[in-house]
């Protein structure tokens, strides 16, 4: 392929996905620190509840659905979990985190945060249309990366002289994060 077929590919490719590599970005950087706050919703109000709750074989989405229902909850329920000592349940518009022991917990009532929670969305999609537009994504993602490799020909900086160094140790780092951590 000629260097201005290559270098034209290339800035096409980068022009055409921008929004798309931006958005990935930065709902990639929320979705990695989804334990710790929840970027995609934001608390409207709290309320400490205390509930008495079954033994742990008893405790079901039947239950947290009718849990919920006690609670005064009549959004959609998502699911339930007991994880550390907590029994969580999720609803479309409200979390609930219950101690098991002491049965004192809290309901907190949310609203998707503006954009954030649509960009979001990008990593979470499903759909088939979906799976195949980022299939393309992927795709378009390795071209730019071997064009942007092979552009440059002439110079102390070239992937033949430099840059398969630098690739080479872009592949490792992930590897050892896969195997080690």
């Amino acid at each position: 392929m000629k260097q201005a077929k290559i270098r034209n590919l290339h800035r096409d490719l980068g022009y055409f996905y921008i929004g798309l590599i931006i958005s990935f970005a930065f709902s990639g950087i929320l979705m990695n620190h989804r334990e710790s706050w929840h970027p995609d919703k934001y608390t409207i109000e709290s309320k400490v509840i205390d509930v008495t709750l079954p033994s742990a074989n008893e405790i079901t989405d039947e239950y947290a659905e009718k849990l919920g229902k006690e609670l005064g909850i009549e959004d959609k329920f998502r699911r339930q979990m007991v994880k550390k000592g907590t029994f969580k349940i999720s609803y479309e518009k409200h979390d609930v985190e219950i101690d098991v022991k002491s049965g004192k917990g809290e309901i907190i009532s949310f609203m998707k945060t503006p954009i954030i929670s649509q960009t979001m969305k990008l990593h979470k999609n499903t759909s088939n249309w979906w799976i195949y537009y980022s299939d393309i994504f992927g795709i378009s993602l390795i071209l730019i990366a071997v064009t942007g490799a092979l552009m440059i020909k002439v110079g102390k900086n070239t992937f033949n002289k430099r840059g398969w160094k630098l690739a080479i140790a872009g592949l490792v780092f992930p590897l050892l994060i896969l195997l080690f951590v």
